[in-house]
Protein backbone atom coordinates (compact mmCIF):
# COMPACT_ATOMS: atom_id res chain seq x y z
CA UNK A 1 0.00 0.00 0.00
CA UNK A 2 0.94 3.33 -0.76
CA UNK A 3 1.02 5.46 2.17
CA UNK A 4 0.78 9.10 0.38
CA UNK A 5 -1.74 7.79 -2.22
CA UNK A 6 -5.07 8.31 -0.89
CA UNK A 7 -8.56 7.53 -1.85
CA UNK A 8 -11.25 9.69 0.11
CA UNK A 9 -15.12 8.46 0.25
CA UNK A 10 -17.84 10.39 0.89
CA UNK A 11 -21.72 10.08 0.92
CA UNK A 12 -22.48 12.80 -1.93
CA UNK A 13 -25.97 13.46 0.04
CA UNK A 14 -24.14 14.47 3.29
CA UNK A 15 -25.28 18.05 2.64
CA UNK A 16 -23.45 21.44 1.46
CA UNK A 17 -22.92 22.07 4.90
CA UNK A 18 -20.14 19.94 4.99
CA UNK A 19 -19.17 20.76 1.72
CA UNK A 20 -15.93 23.20 3.06
CA UNK A 21 -14.95 20.36 5.99
CA UNK A 22 -14.63 18.19 2.71
CA UNK A 23 -12.77 20.25 0.86
CA UNK A 24 -10.48 21.07 3.91
CA UNK A 25 -9.73 17.54 4.38
CA UNK A 26 -8.86 17.11 0.79
CA UNK A 27 -6.30 19.88 0.84
CA UNK A 28 -4.97 18.41 4.24
CA UNK A 29 -4.56 15.16 2.79
CA UNK A 30 -2.96 16.67 -0.76
CA UNK A 31 -0.39 17.99 1.52
CA UNK A 32 1.35 14.59 2.21
CA UNK A 33 0.22 13.21 -1.49
CA UNK A 34 -2.19 12.74 -4.27
CA UNK A 35 -5.65 12.15 -3.46
CA UNK A 36 -9.19 11.40 -5.12
CA UNK A 37 -12.38 12.09 -4.02
CA UNK A 38 -15.10 9.95 -4.59
CA UNK A 39 -18.26 11.12 -3.68
CA UNK A 40 -20.85 8.00 -3.23
CA UNK A 41 -24.55 7.91 -4.02
CA UNK A 42 -25.63 4.53 -3.23
CA UNK A 43 -24.61 1.20 -1.40
CA UNK A 44 -23.59 0.24 -4.94
CA UNK A 45 -20.95 3.29 -5.28
CA UNK A 46 -19.30 2.92 -1.84
CA UNK A 47 -18.62 -0.75 -2.93
CA UNK A 48 -17.12 0.55 -5.93
CA UNK A 49 -14.89 2.27 -4.35
CA UNK A 50 -13.61 -0.01 -1.13
CA UNK A 51 -13.06 -2.91 -4.07
CA UNK A 52 -11.27 -0.26 -6.46
CA UNK A 53 -8.71 1.44 -3.82
CA UNK A 54 -5.81 -0.35 -5.82
CA UNK A 55 -3.12 0.57 -3.05
CA UNK A 56 -4.47 3.57 -1.64
CA UNK A 57 -5.63 4.72 1.36
CA UNK A 58 -9.21 4.66 1.92
CA UNK A 59 -10.24 7.61 3.56
CA UNK A 60 -13.87 7.19 5.16
CA UNK A 61 -15.43 11.00 5.03
CA UNK A 62 -18.43 10.43 7.41
CA UNK A 63 -20.41 9.09 10.84
CA UNK A 64 -20.57 5.66 12.34
CA UNK A 65 -23.55 5.32 10.36
CA UNK A 66 -20.54 5.78 7.19
CA UNK A 67 -18.20 3.62 8.56
CA UNK A 68 -20.95 0.83 9.90
CA UNK A 69 -22.53 0.69 5.26
CA UNK A 70 -18.06 0.52 4.61
CA UNK A 71 -17.76 -2.45 6.88
CA UNK A 72 -20.92 -4.05 6.31
CA UNK A 73 -19.90 -4.09 2.94
CA UNK A 74 -16.37 -5.41 3.39
CA UNK A 75 -17.53 -7.89 5.92
CA UNK A 76 -19.61 -9.43 3.24
CA UNK A 77 -17.54 -9.73 0.73
CA UNK A 78 -14.69 -10.91 2.77
CA UNK A 79 -12.79 -7.70 2.24
CA UNK A 80 -11.83 -6.44 5.99
CA UNK A 81 -8.41 -6.54 5.53
CA UNK A 82 -7.77 -6.90 1.74
CA UNK A 83 -8.15 -2.63 1.79
CA UNK A 84 -5.91 -2.02 4.60
CA UNK A 85 -5.77 0.43 7.43
CA UNK A 86 -8.45 2.78 6.68
CA UNK A 87 -8.49 6.43 7.61
CA UNK A 88 -11.87 8.11 9.65
CA UNK A 89 -12.18 11.95 9.57
CA UNK A 90 -15.29 11.92 11.70
CA UNK A 91 -18.13 14.34 9.89
CA UNK A 92 -21.14 12.72 11.51
CA UNK A 93 -23.68 13.91 13.94
CA UNK A 94 -22.45 11.67 16.97
CA UNK A 95 -19.21 10.32 16.14
CA UNK A 96 -19.09 7.97 18.81
CA UNK A 97 -16.22 5.37 17.33
CA UNK A 98 -14.14 8.21 17.04
CA UNK A 99 -14.55 9.22 20.19
CA UNK A 100 -13.66 5.85 21.50
CA UNK A 101 -10.58 6.19 19.71
CA UNK A 102 -9.54 9.17 20.27
CA UNK A 103 -9.76 10.54 16.92
CA UNK A 104 -9.87 14.02 16.81
CA UNK A 105 -13.24 15.41 16.08
CA UNK A 106 -11.60 18.56 13.77
CA UNK A 107 -11.92 17.09 10.46
CA UNK A 108 -8.53 18.58 9.41
CA UNK A 109 -6.66 17.83 12.84
CA UNK A 110 -8.49 14.40 11.85
CA UNK A 111 -6.46 14.23 8.40
CA UNK A 112 -3.48 14.58 9.99
CA UNK A 113 -4.19 11.01 11.53
CA UNK A 114 -4.64 9.70 8.74
CA UNK A 115 -1.22 10.70 6.95
CA UNK A 116 0.81 10.56 10.13
CA UNK A 117 -0.89 7.96 12.69
CA UNK A 118 -0.25 3.92 13.33
CA UNK A 119 -2.73 1.50 12.45
CA UNK A 120 -4.31 -0.37 15.51
CA UNK A 121 -6.98 -3.71 14.97
CA UNK A 122 -10.03 -3.59 15.78
CA UNK A 123 -13.45 -5.17 17.03
CA UNK A 124 -16.66 -6.59 14.96
CA UNK A 125 -20.13 -7.63 16.42
CA UNK A 126 -21.12 -10.06 14.06
CA UNK A 127 -25.11 -11.12 14.75
CA UNK A 128 -26.89 -14.27 13.65
CA UNK A 129 -28.32 -12.68 10.28
CA UNK A 130 -24.50 -11.59 9.47
CA UNK A 131 -25.56 -8.02 10.28
CA UNK A 132 -22.07 -6.33 11.75
CA UNK A 133 -21.88 -3.74 14.47
CA UNK A 134 -18.67 -1.51 14.73
CA UNK A 135 -20.15 0.73 17.51
CA UNK A 136 -22.95 -0.55 19.93
CA UNK A 137 -25.91 -2.25 19.49
CA UNK A 138 -28.95 -1.96 22.06
CA UNK A 139 -32.40 -3.44 22.74
CA UNK A 140 -35.47 -1.61 24.63
CA UNK A 141 -36.27 1.67 24.93
CA UNK A 142 -33.71 3.20 22.67
CA UNK A 143 -34.28 0.83 19.87
CA UNK A 144 -37.88 1.72 20.29
CA UNK A 145 -37.63 5.66 20.74
CA UNK A 146 -35.30 5.46 17.52
CA UNK A 147 -37.87 3.44 15.25
CA UNK A 148 -40.24 5.71 16.19
CA UNK A 149 -38.41 8.93 15.74
CA UNK A 150 -37.22 7.46 12.29
CA UNK A 151 -41.02 7.80 11.66
CA UNK A 152 -41.58 11.07 12.43
CA UNK A 153 -38.50 12.75 11.59
CA UNK A 154 -40.30 13.63 8.08
CA UNK A 155 -42.85 16.03 9.70
CA UNK A 156 -41.02 16.73 12.84
CA UNK A 157 -37.42 16.97 12.03
CA UNK A 158 -35.00 17.76 14.65
CA UNK A 159 -38.08 17.18 16.57
CA UNK A 160 -38.99 14.09 15.98
CA UNK A 161 -36.13 12.56 18.75
CA UNK A 162 -37.50 13.45 22.13
CA UNK A 163 -40.98 12.94 20.73
CA UNK A 164 -39.75 9.66 19.69
CA UNK A 165 -38.38 9.03 23.41
CA UNK A 166 -41.53 10.16 24.78
CA UNK A 167 -44.07 7.81 22.79
CA UNK A 168 -41.58 5.06 23.46
CA UNK A 169 -41.64 5.75 26.94
CA UNK A 170 -45.44 5.36 27.20
CA UNK A 171 -45.35 2.61 24.69
CA UNK A 172 -43.11 0.45 26.73
CA UNK A 173 -45.39 0.30 29.77
CA UNK A 174 -43.60 -1.91 32.14
CA UNK A 175 -40.09 -2.86 30.13
CA UNK A 176 -39.41 -5.29 28.31
CA UNK A 177 -39.00 -8.95 28.66
CA UNK A 178 -36.09 -10.42 27.63
CA UNK A 179 -32.87 -13.32 29.14
CA UNK A 180 -30.03 -12.16 28.44
CA UNK A 181 -26.91 -14.45 28.41
CA UNK A 182 -23.31 -13.58 28.40
CA UNK A 183 -20.94 -16.93 27.29
CA UNK A 184 -23.73 -18.93 28.77
CA UNK A 185 -24.24 -17.40 32.06
CA UNK A 186 -27.41 -15.65 32.61
CA UNK A 187 -26.69 -12.19 33.18
CA UNK A 188 -30.55 -11.38 33.07
CA UNK A 189 -33.43 -14.13 33.32
CA UNK A 190 -36.29 -12.55 32.13
CA UNK A 191 -38.19 -13.05 34.86
CA UNK A 192 -38.06 -9.03 35.29
CA UNK A 193 -38.56 -6.31 32.77
CA UNK A 194 -35.68 -4.43 31.62
CA UNK A 195 -35.60 -1.20 30.24
CA UNK A 196 -32.38 -1.39 28.17
CA UNK A 197 -29.48 -3.78 27.02
CA UNK A 198 -27.17 -2.59 25.64
CA UNK A 199 -23.47 -4.30 23.61
CA UNK A 200 -20.65 -2.00 23.28
CA UNK A 201 -17.41 -2.08 21.07
CA UNK A 202 -17.37 1.49 21.70
CA UNK A 203 -18.66 3.25 24.82
CA UNK A 204 -20.93 5.77 24.29
CA UNK A 205 -23.79 6.80 21.87
CA UNK A 206 -25.76 10.00 20.77
CA UNK A 207 -22.49 11.39 20.35
CA UNK A 208 -20.59 11.48 23.89
CA UNK A 209 -23.48 9.75 26.01
CA UNK A 210 -21.39 7.06 27.83
CA UNK A 211 -23.97 4.25 27.56
CA UNK A 212 -20.55 1.37 28.32
CA UNK A 213 -18.60 3.00 30.14
CA UNK A 214 -15.10 1.60 29.99
CA UNK A 215 -15.66 -0.31 26.59
CA UNK A 216 -12.15 -0.74 24.83
CA UNK A 217 -12.76 -1.38 21.17
CA UNK A 218 -9.33 -2.99 21.30
CA UNK A 219 -9.62 -5.81 24.07
CA UNK A 220 -11.46 -8.51 21.79
CA UNK A 221 -14.67 -8.53 24.44
CA UNK A 222 -18.04 -6.86 24.20
CA UNK A 223 -18.99 -4.87 27.45
CA UNK A 224 -22.69 -5.65 28.43
CA UNK A 225 -24.70 -2.88 30.46
CA UNK A 226 -28.81 -4.41 31.43
CA UNK A 227 -30.95 -2.16 33.11
CA UNK A 228 -33.77 -3.15 35.17
CA UNK A 229 -34.88 0.40 35.84
CA UNK A 230 -38.25 0.19 35.01
CA UNK A 231 -40.63 2.22 37.51
CA UNK A 232 -40.84 5.77 36.79
CA UNK A 233 -38.57 7.15 39.34
CA UNK A 234 -35.79 4.34 38.47
CA UNK A 235 -35.72 5.56 34.97
CA UNK A 236 -35.35 9.29 35.81
CA UNK A 237 -32.54 7.81 37.96
CA UNK A 238 -31.15 5.81 35.40
CA UNK A 239 -31.38 8.65 33.19
CA UNK A 240 -29.86 11.61 35.15
CA UNK A 241 -27.06 8.55 35.90
CA UNK A 242 -26.46 7.81 32.27
CA UNK A 243 -25.53 11.41 31.23
CA UNK A 244 -21.85 10.36 33.54
CA UNK A 245 -21.68 7.03 33.31
CA UNK A 246 -22.81 6.62 36.90
CA UNK A 247 -25.51 4.32 35.71
CA UNK A 248 -23.59 1.48 35.99
CA UNK A 249 -23.16 1.48 39.28
CA UNK A 250 -27.28 1.57 40.02
CA UNK A 251 -28.00 -1.55 42.07
CA UNK A 252 -30.91 -2.23 39.35
CA UNK A 253 -27.99 -2.26 36.19
CA UNK A 254 -26.36 -5.07 35.77
CA UNK A 255 -22.66 -5.41 33.76
CA UNK A 256 -20.97 -8.40 31.94
CA UNK A 257 -17.83 -9.07 29.74
CA UNK A 258 -17.82 -11.63 27.07
CA UNK A 259 -17.39 -12.91 23.37
CA UNK A 260 -21.03 -13.91 22.68
CA UNK A 261 -23.76 -12.16 23.80
CA UNK A 262 -27.35 -14.13 23.38
CA UNK A 263 -31.35 -11.90 23.77
CA UNK A 264 -33.99 -13.89 24.07
CA UNK A 265 -37.60 -12.26 24.20
CA UNK A 266 -39.15 -14.74 27.05
CA UNK A 267 -43.05 -12.83 25.75
CA UNK A 268 -43.85 -10.51 22.89
CA UNK A 269 -41.11 -9.06 20.56
CA UNK A 270 -37.62 -6.89 20.61
CA UNK A 271 -35.80 -4.42 18.09
CA UNK A 272 -32.44 -3.66 18.05
CA UNK A 273 -30.27 -0.43 17.08
CA UNK A 274 -27.15 -1.17 16.08
CA UNK A 275 -25.27 2.06 14.93
CA UNK A 276 -28.32 3.83 14.54
CA UNK A 277 -29.92 1.39 11.94
CA UNK A 278 -33.26 -0.15 13.37
CA UNK A 279 -33.77 -3.56 12.76
CA UNK A 280 -37.11 -4.82 12.31
CA UNK A 281 -39.43 -6.81 15.40
CA UNK A 282 -37.32 -10.41 16.63
CA UNK A 283 -37.06 -12.57 19.14
CA UNK A 284 -34.17 -14.23 19.25
CA UNK A 285 -30.28 -12.79 18.48
CA UNK A 286 -26.76 -13.94 19.30
CA UNK A 287 -23.61 -11.95 18.83
CA UNK A 288 -20.24 -13.03 18.41
CA UNK A 289 -16.81 -10.83 18.78
CA UNK A 290 -14.56 -11.12 16.05
CA UNK A 291 -11.38 -9.58 16.90
CA UNK A 292 -8.76 -7.97 14.86
CA UNK A 293 -10.71 -7.82 11.74
CA UNK A 294 -9.83 -4.42 10.27
CA UNK A 295 -7.37 -1.97 11.24
CA UNK A 296 -8.15 2.32 11.84
CA UNK A 297 -5.17 4.60 11.74
CA UNK A 298 -5.34 6.07 14.96
CA UNK A 299 -3.08 8.86 16.94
Amino acid sequence: MSENEYLAVVNAGAGSARAGAVDAVVRELGRAGAVELRRTRSLADLATALLSADGRRVVLLGGDGSLHAALQLLWNAGATREVGPLGVVPLGTGNDLARSLRLPLDPVAAARVVTRGRPRGLELLVDSRDRITVNTVHAGIGASATAKAQRLKKVLKAGAYPVGAAWAGVSAGRGFRLEVRVDGRVVSPGGRPVLMVGIGIGGTIGGGTPLVPGADPHDGVADVVVSESTGPLARLGFAAGLRSGVHVSRQDVTTATGTVVEITAVSGTFRLNSDGEVTDHQEHERFEMHTDVYEVVCP
